[in-house]
């Protein structure tokens, strides 16, 4: 499933330059993910980055896009022809 930034964001920018997917930007007031590009970095890295540099916890799991994990690797690939997954 796609992740989401709840209002807690403080909009210290830590999470957009960690996103494989260039899923993260920055918004009116705080940044935004794109659920249609986020993979919860499945293809690129064990865990969700934006989730491991976010220091107030913003980036959560968002309902509103719930995916199996096979789901988010096609999305990965899609969004990265031609390259090989880091991880599966």
């Amino acid at each position: 499933m796609a992740l989401k930034i709840t209002e807690e964001c403080i909009s210290c920018g830590a999470c957009e330059p960690e996103c494989p997917n260039e899923a993260i930007s920055e918004g009116e007031e705080i940044y935004i993910i794109d659920p249609d590009k986020c993979t919860e970095c499945v293809g690129a890295h064990e865990s969700s980055r934006c989730v491991e540099v976010c220091p107030v916890d913003a980036c959560v799991a968002d309902e509103a896009h719930k995916e199996s994990r096979e789901q988010l690797l096609e999305k990965w690939k899609k969004l990265h022809p031609g390259e090989t997954p880091a991880v599966t």
